[in-house]
């Protein structure tokens, strides 16, 4: 499976959401701070919406200590709300069923995280619950648009 993790990871460095997709599982659970819970094809359109937003941009990835079931992978971006760089450190974790990844679990400091791309706002409320629901209900409300825009089945 190390394998197919580092599969996944080349192609997000690619920015090529189909390739990264082909690697998951039709059933798959996504789960991220940012994001929350995904599934399925909701999951997929993600990193399509991800990928697409930042083709041309500054965007990079570097992944590293991939495992069996795991890999450290970091993020450098510009957030395009504020124009503020972002370096996100990420651990992940993995499922696997017939040979393809069904559980997807990201975890990263989204106070860092916060801070970084928002600034003093990001450092104030960064921390709290309150954020967490308010940038899961934001991330989601976009990604239901992409969803609609791109006609995608979800």
């Amino acid at each position: 499976m190390r394998n197919l993790i580092s599969d996944f990871y080349k192609a997000f460095h690619q920015l090529d959401a189909n390739k990264m997709t082909s690697c998951y599982h039709k059933d798959v659970v996504f789960e991220d701070p940012a994001f929350g819970v995904l599934e399925g094809k909701k999951a997929s359109a993600m990193w399509h919406m991800l990928c697409e937003s930042q083709k041309g941009k500054d965007f990079t990835v570097e992944a590293s200590n991939i495992t069996e079931n795991s890999a450290h992978w970091e993020a450098f971006y510009t957030f395009s709300k504020t124009g503020r760089k972002v370096h996100n450190k990420i651990d992940a974790t993995f499922e696997f069923k017939d040979g393809l990844i069904i559980k997807h679990t990201d975890h990263f400091n989204l106070h860092t995280w916060a801070k970084q791309a928002i600034g003093f706002k990001g450092w104030l409320l960064g921390g709290t619950v309150f954020f967490k629901k308010k940038l899961q209900s934001q991330t989601n409300r976009l990604l239901n648009k992409y969803i609609v825009e791109k006609k995608l089945p979800n």
